[in-house]
């Protein structure tokens, strides 16, 4: 080997000394910085400090909030009592509707014989919030709107029910005024939603009231819807009831969840509205806790018409053609509104109007009274055979309304219904007076 050779030989080994020195030095720094390290975690193990850390899943119905909302009388007949509805907003999707128990339509299939038989139906749908303020504000109708404490859960269990109530095989319902009606099944839905405790807190409290005590205070502003739902209503009405039946009446329910409370998770008592809102203000004449007493002004009235149609009658004894044709037409007007009732009494108690039934006030307007109907313009036009029928009606008539003012003095029903015999009774026995003097007139002839 030359040795230029030898040289090129030593350098190449001197070369591969030094890599292998650095190779070396730097394999034990790694292995010093190593060392120094935290013993890593198991992929599968979990930090305790930071699973805390992570976000948890939000409960199902916290995103929900519910409201009771009530809106006060309106004008038509089936709006006295008012209505209410279940809002519920959801707070992320922004679908914002109240479930609604008081829809009915009048085209209906056979909307008119259900009516009758006592077997109306009503539907349950939800309705848009906004539309639904938007009707109201047009009405001229207060609505209220109360906040409800619930927890999540149980807002998830309302929204759920309603939901479900709201499907078309379930929707529909027998209505009744009394025991199931649009404020009713917003009352039963949040006792369920409750576990019942509304009705442990306020369902047997006793307001010294009754169906007609309600009746009366919230038609009173309308004379004729007063009187004739008077007319209407049994021995039924009059039972005494307690605050769960009083919640039929919307503000009632409103009134109720007031004095409600709930129990929060950490076992502290809250009320159950946790806020009420005026969302529309009315300048309609404030509901009256109870009705006043038109017995006075009934009896005036009465005895100004039972006087004017004794009179006619004395009258037309005498001859008198134009108090005739008055006396016989105001005896057949009144004999057939008094007869139209008494059937219609008859007929209830065949049908499933439940409230109706037991009326007294038939000793008032009896079916008897339709056969006079007939009979009082035939005193005037007919012989002395036609004015004897008429005259044996008409104190038969009498005799009925006076055996009835017996039974309310007497504990047979709770029905207290002074009030119409106040009326009645004295224009029964105007008509009787001027049929008598007719039949008197014959037998003086």
């Amino acid at each position: 080997m030359c040795s230029g050779q030898i040289a090129r030989r030593s350098a190449f080994v001197r070369l591969a000394h030094g890599r292998f020195v650095v190779r070396l030095t730097l394999s034990l720094i790694v292995v010093a910085l190593c060392a120094q390290l935290p013993t890593p975690v198991a992929a599968f193990q979990v930090d305790p400090q930071a699973s805390a850390a992570e976000p948890q899943l939000a409960e199902p119905g916290s995103e929900l909030r519910v409201w009771l909302v009530t809106a006060g009388p309106g004008d038509a007949v089936w709006e006295r009592f008012g209505h209410n509805a279940i809002r519920v907003l959801n707070t992320e999707t922004g679908r914002d509707v109240a479930y609604n128990w008081g829809i009915f339509d009048f085209n209906q299939t056979d909307f008119v014989p259900r009516f009758l038989k006592g077997e109306m139906l009503y539907m349950m749908a939800p309705y848009p919030m906004g539309p639904m303020v938007d009707s109201y504000a047009r009405a001229g109708r207060e609505m209220i709107m109360q906040e409800l404490a619930l927890t999540a859960s149980q807002r998830q269990k309302l929204s759920d029910l309603a939901e479900i109530n709201a499907r078309p095989e379930n929707r529909e319902y027998f209505y009744d005024y009394f025991g199931d009606n649009c404020s009713t099944r917003v009352r039963d839905l949040l006792n369920e939603v409750l576990g019942g405790s509304l009705y442990d807190q306020l369902g047997v409290r006793d307001n010294d009231a009754s169906f007609r005590t309600h009746t009366r205070r919230l038609t009173q502003v309308d004379p004729l819807v007063f009187t004739g739902m008077d007319v209407l209503l049994g021995s039924p009405g009059d039972v005494p009831i307690v605050l769960w039946d009083e919640m039929f009446i919307p503000m009632v329910l409103r009134d109720a969840i007031r004095d409600a409370t709930v129990t929060d998770a950490a076992g502290n008592e809250l009320p159950l509205a946790l806020s009420e809102e005026v969302v529309l203000e009315s300048a309609r004449v404030p509901e009256p806790a109870r009705a006043t007493s038109w017995f006075w002004r009934y009896l005036l009235l009465g005895a100004m018409a039972g006087g004017l149609l004794a009179w006619l009658g004395s009258k037309s004894a005498t001859g008198g053609r134009l108090c005739r044709v008055v006396f016989g037409a105001l005896c057949a007007v009144w004999s057939l509104v008094a007869g139209l009732f008494g059937l219609l009494l008859v007929l209830v108690l065949f049908t499933d109007h439940w409230s109706m039934a037991w009326n007294e006030t038939l000793f008032l307007t009896n079916p008897l009274s339709l056969t006079l109907m007939v009979l009082a313009p035939m005193a005037l036009m007919g012989g002395a055979a036609s004015r004897q029928r008429a005259n044996r009606v008409g104190k038969g008539i009498i005799a009925f309304a006076l055996f009835g003012l017996v039974l309310q003095w007497l504990p047979a029903t709770p029905q207290a219904t002074g009030m119409l015999f106040a009326l009645f009774l004295p224009i029964h026995m105007g008509v009787g007076f001027g049929l008598s003097r007719l039949a008197a007139a014959d037998s003086e002839a």
